[in-house]
């Protein structure tokens, strides 16, 4: 469904339709994917997310929602507190946003000023690269399984591992402690999903005597490194997943690119992977969405039981996309598409639109005020998105003309001599195009630019700048990425 008309929100907002709970508070159930690109059954993807697949059943499922920087605690930041990247002055993963912001209100801080139980199990802010560990004023009791490293995830049995039916993985380097490829026929808890996921069980007896209840349940697949249980490998034919075209984009500046380390290791050290762990490490990442999907349905049979699904908004959103050897990438922190969209899926117990998408453009800043506003909370001050009610009430609807995206180079600037960028790209995602403009940190200075033509190159394989098929339209791009982010004067 293609959105017709730019509504403000402003004047429609009284019209909006607020909690017809008869009074009750809705309770919030706020869903985490850790480097998700849209790859669920919902989004036409050859994934099988079955629970994922029933919730987007029963509400909106955006089908054009961006980030605002492709890594990860950039990016949860922003969501969390409503603000972007350049607002908080976060762009890496090893500064927690209130060593910049020490006073800023995040999303389930709001709640709980607001008489809300708040709760998370596993991970939602970023972890271990920070100092400060998650963010414990924002809960009404301690984070669980929320600061770890994802390379100590190794599997938690009795008695000695079973076979590893991983069989490509010489050569390949050691995420942390865990081969990069592991299948283990093990149980789900032996890894941090499954203890997430039981962990919200357990807890939800307590949170229905104490509700209303804002409960974040952060789960850390589909990330590296890729070692879902073994059930989960054997429900795909590895055959049968989709093709790689591993193109660079014609014409496409070099900056755009980066060297690929999270999955790779150090560039000086790298060596390409085979056909034969390109295949499997593609294996593993589809079985990782498995695996947390399966998850996600364990906290939904056991809402149901508890009888709490019928006045409980549930918000389900990857924290960015992620590269799968595409453009010859490997993992996360560029802007093209496959970085800088994500799955968003939204439910409300008083939808009036139930197994609906829209492709309204859509930013993560977003589900911020869109909460507020459904739960009937003052609008918290300051923030930088926008309430997505229209939407909800009619997907035809959108209530913004473009998303943004940005993202330094080098790809991880802290981890540098200076800990700054040399440059900066920013990146505008409009209906049809992206335009993206790569900067030079210090001068403002635009050194090289990307034109992305949406209506017949999906893959983004061509830069097509230098020949823009509509200048017209690249201009109202530039203008609204320059109103976005202003040229020095």
């Amino acid at each position: 469904m293609k959105p017709d008309r730019i509504v403000p929100v402003i004047l429609l907002g009284a019209l909006m339709i607020l909690p017809r709970l008869d009074g009750a508070q809705p309770n919030v159930l706020l869903i985490t994917a850790d480097d998700l690109r849209p790859e669920l059954g919902c989004y036409g993807s050859v994934a099988k997310t079955p629970h994922l697949d029933a919730i987007a059943a029963r509400g909106t499922t955006f089908t054009r929602a961006y980030c605002q920087q492709a890594v990860c605690n950039p990016s949860r930041s922003s969501m969390l507190t409503g603000l972007r990247p350049g607002t908080l002055g976060l762009y890496v993963n090893g500064t927690h946003f209130r060593e910049l912001k020490p006073e800023i209100t995040t999303l389930p801080l709001w709640f709980k000023e607001h008489g809300y139980t708040t709760r998370c199990t596993g991970k939602l802010f970023h972890n271990w690269h920070t100092k400060e560990k998650g963010d414990p004023r924002s809960w009404s009791a301690p984070e669980f399984l929320h600061y770890a490293n994802h390379g100590d995830d190794t599997p938690q049995i009795s008695g000695a591992l079973p076979e590893n039916h991983a069989k490509h993985t010489e050569g390949l380097r050691k995420y942390g402690s865990v081969g990069m490829c592991e299948c283990y026929d093990v149980p789900d808890e032996a890894y941090y999903d499954g203890r997430v996921a039981a962990e919200a069980v357990r807890i939800l007896p307590e949170l229905k005597k104490n509700g209303p209840f804002f409960l974040a349940l952060g789960f850390w697949k589909p990330h590296a490194p890729f070692n879902a249980p073994k059930k989960y490998w054997d429900l795909y034919d590895r055959a049968q997943l989709p093709a790689l075209n591993p193109a660079w984009p014609v014409n496409a500046p070099k900056i755009a690119s980066h060297q690929s380390t999270e999955i790779l290791g150090p560039a000086d050290q790298q060596k390409q992977p085979t056909a034969e762990q390109i295949a499997e490490m593609r294996h593993g990442y589809f079985a990782g969405i498995s695996y947390m999907d399966a998850q996600i349905g364990k906290v939904i049979a056991a809402m149901k039981e508890q009888g709490l699904l019928e006045n409980t908004i549930i918000v389900f959103w990857g924290d960015h996309g992620y590269h799968l050897g595409e453009h010859g990438l490997w993992a996360k922190t560029s802007n093209f598409e496959l970085d800088a969209r994500v799955p968003l899926i939204l439910t409300t117990p008083q939808a009036g639109q139930e197994g609906v998408q829209t492709d309204a453009l859509v930013e993560m800043i977003d589900i911020f005020p869109t909460l507020n506003a459904l739960c009937g909370l003052p609008a918290a001050p300051g923030l930088e998105g926008r309430s997505l009610l229209p939407v909800l009430d009619n997907p035809a609807l959108t209530v913004k003309p473009a998303a943004f995206t940005q993202h330094p180079r080098p790809a991880y600037p802290d981890r540098t001599p200076t800990k700054q960028p040399t440059h900066m790209g920013y990146s505008v995602r409009t209906a049809k195009w992206r335009y993206t403009e790569w900067r030079h940190w210090q001068t403002g200075e635009i050194e090289s630019r990307e034109l992305y033509d949406h209506t017949s190159d999906q893959p983004e394989l061509e830069n097509v700048i230098g020949h823009p098929p509509d200048r017209i339209a690249l201009e109202e791009a530039e203008n609204l990425l320059r109103a976005q982010f202003p040229l020095p004067k």
